[in-house]
């Protein structure tokens, strides 16, 4: 990497930083003993800092002084024993015995994800324990184990999106080692790992770039969190470099097999390329015809281009998008909210939900009522399913509720077994949630743990958010909203493993495993080649959806689902042999009468 501190192959150390506001940066070297020894860096064009020494090597801790004055960590860090505002350790990366060279990765029409909170998956909250549990997780089939942050937050715990140090994964997860252990371990168990990077915003605490390197920061875009990313300013070509090699550092020197890029419609970038299509192309480029390596993105704004396919439905850049606007029409249809961003599915969710199954983004370019009328979305018909990543709950749906309500907190059993079938053999590569699988009784709330002034601000912001809100109107009412920085709102977001041998969560269990085994069985088998602009969907009652998809292989699938009421008029069985009915003896009928308020059927032609 052009950034912070390369060990050489003779164990020395080259040491660099852009401090283009400094006018000197020292290196101050902290030996075994704990003596202080301080080297003068060299100043080089275009506002680099630069030192190679052999009185350093791996394992060596270290700051920059800026101005003879403030310490700073390295912003390229590769580890923070001591947490965002203490010294970087030298980490030499080829130290790891790797013993995962037969490992090329999986296809993406193999996917699915399980998603979770290194912190709080385990009651240790680590890398190493993480590991104890990828028997179950391969068990239970998902293909792809997705973290969400683990960039050097702040204090004890975080969701990671207020990550500070890019490069270093934060040490109350483990040291660098550990974390490849568990992708090693992972990949041994026919697991990618995917990592969900931050690239719209740094954290509010333990970034000091603003003080030597205000050209990270742009003076024209504006963020949730502050002041916007410098992709397209003066001097940004570092700043996109920065970027591009944390992408490319992840997926390098910890062999992850993806990233999921986070909020991208937050990132604003006139260049050409923009950032984004540069991230993409570098990626994929690197790795072309070296393994699979797969990139999603989260992206409110529903731009299609990133998601562009080849003639054989291949992605040119980016896997796919997480699809909230499939959540949103599932949550209305379950529970009825139409307050926030539910106020544009709530006039007719069914027709949402069967566009989303069949073209990809619900909104494509029609106004949005919630965005005040503001068009929304590309057109998406003419790309694959495998271009949207589908989900009933994640770690935003679940934890910006007030309480952390998981979907199965709010909705009765037959509705979420409708949904659960309708997100797991459907084409779209599904996503699991840590804990839905066996309904875990646990919320997942939003926690932190930021410094005294900070703390009250973001717990007196988190319960300001929610006064929107008629149940919230009260203060007193705000005041029951968990504090995000107490230790028992970590706590208790923290999985109970020992529910999953309770008979309720076993039964639920055996559930997912049953049609996750079904869609390997029947679904994965059939997606390569698939195309967009063929599926269909027709809403034969106000709340009874169709949807066909012609598959890879030419299969047809059929969806027939009741979404909380029974159908009125006739209904005629699909053609093709039954693949799952959430209720048994209907399909077997040459048309579906006395349907269950909530049902659905899959049926599959060869």
């Amino acid at each position: 990497m052009p950034f912070g501190a390369d060990v050489q192959s003779d164990g020395s150390v080259c040491f660099r930083l852009w401090a283009p506001q400094a006018q000197s940066v020292d290196l101050e070297l902290e030996s075994p003993d704990q003596e202080k020894i301080i080297f003068c860096m060299e100043r080089q064009p275009n506002g680099w800092h630069a030192l190679h020494t052999n009185k350093a090597t791996s394992g060596s801790i270290y700051h920059y002084q800026i101005d003879k004055d403030l310490k700073v960590p390295d912003p390229a860090s590769r580890f923070q024993p001591k947490d965002v505002h203490g010294p970087s350790e030298v980490i030499g990366p080829w130290e790891f015995e790797w013993e995962d060279s037969q490992w090329k990765g999986r296809p993406w029409e193999e996917t699915i994800v399980y998603e979770l909170h290194l912190g709080t998956f385990t009651p240790e909250g680590t890398f190493l324990a993480a590991c104890d549990y990828l028997d179950y997780l391969a068990d239970l089939g998902v293909t792809a184990v997705e973290l969400m942050p683990v960039a050097d937050f702040p204090g004890k715990c975080n969701w990671g999106y207020d990550g500070a140090l890019l490069f270093a994964p934060d040490s109350t997860y483990g040291r660098p080692e550990n974390f490849k252990d568990f992708v090693q371990t992972a990949h041994k168990k026919g697991l990618m790992v995917f990592l969900d990077v931050v690239y719209n915003h740094f954290g509010p605490e333990g970034n000091y770039l603003h003080v030597y390197a205000q050209s990270f920061f742009s003076q024209r875009h504006e963020t949730p969190w502050g002041a916007g990313i410098n992709f397209d300013g003066a001097e940004s070509r570092i700043v996109r470099d920065f970027f591009i090699h944390n992408a490319l550092y992840w997926l390098e020197e910890y062999h992850l097999d993806g990233l999921r890029i986070d909020a991208v419609h937050a990132i604003q970038d006139g260049s050409v390329p923009d950032i984004i299509d540069e991230i993409g192309q570098t990626v994929r480029t690197r790795f072309q015809e070296e393994r699979h390596v797969h990139l999603v993105l989260e992206n409110d704004d529903n731009i299609a281009r990133y998601l562009q396919r080849d003639k054989k439905g291949h992605p040119k850049l980016y896997a796919a998008q997480w699809n909230d606007d499939i959540h949103h029409s599932l949550h209305c249809l379950m529970t009825g909210e139409s307050h926030g961003y539910y106020l544009d599915y709530s006039d007719n969710p069914v027709r949402h939900l069967g566009r989303c199954l069949a073209e990809g983004f619900a909104f494509q370019g029609e106004p949005s009522p919630y965005r005040h009328g503001r068009p929304r979305g590309q057109a998406s018909k003419h790309l694959p399913s495998s271009a949207f990543v589908s989900f009933i709950q994640n770690h935003d749906q679940v934890g910006n509720r007030a309480f952390g309500d998981r979907i199965s907190h709010m909705v009765e059993e037959d509705a979420l077994r409708v949904a659960v079938a309708i997100q797991l053999l459907a084409p779209s590569p599904p996503l699991v949630f840590m804990g839905e699988e066996f309904r875990c009784a646990q919320p997942f709330l939003f926690f932190c743990d930021f410094g005294s002034d900070l703390a009250q601000t973001v717990t007196e912001g988190r319960r300001r958010e929610f006064s929107k809100f008629t149940e919230f109107n009260d203060a007193g009412a705000r005041e029951r909203i968990p504090d995000p920085n107490a230790v028992s709102t970590f706590e208790t977001s923290k999985l109970h493993w020992g529910d999953v041998e309770k008979p309720f969560h076993r039964s639920w269990l055996r559930y997912y495993r049953r049609l996750i085994a079904l869609r390997h069985q029947c679904i994965v088998c059939r997606l390569d080649g698939m195309v967009g602009g063929q599926p269909t969907f027709h809403i034969l009652d106000r709340r009874t959806l169709k949807n066909m998809w012609i598959l890879g292989d030419g299969s047809r699938l059929t969806l027939v689902a009741a979404l909380g009421q029974a159908p009125r008029m006739f209904v005629k069985r699909p053609e093709g042999r039954l693949v799952f009915e959430t209720a048994e003896g209907i399909a077997q009928r040459p048309a579906f009468e006395r349907i269950p308020l909530w049902y659905a059927a899959w049926f599959l032609k060869e």
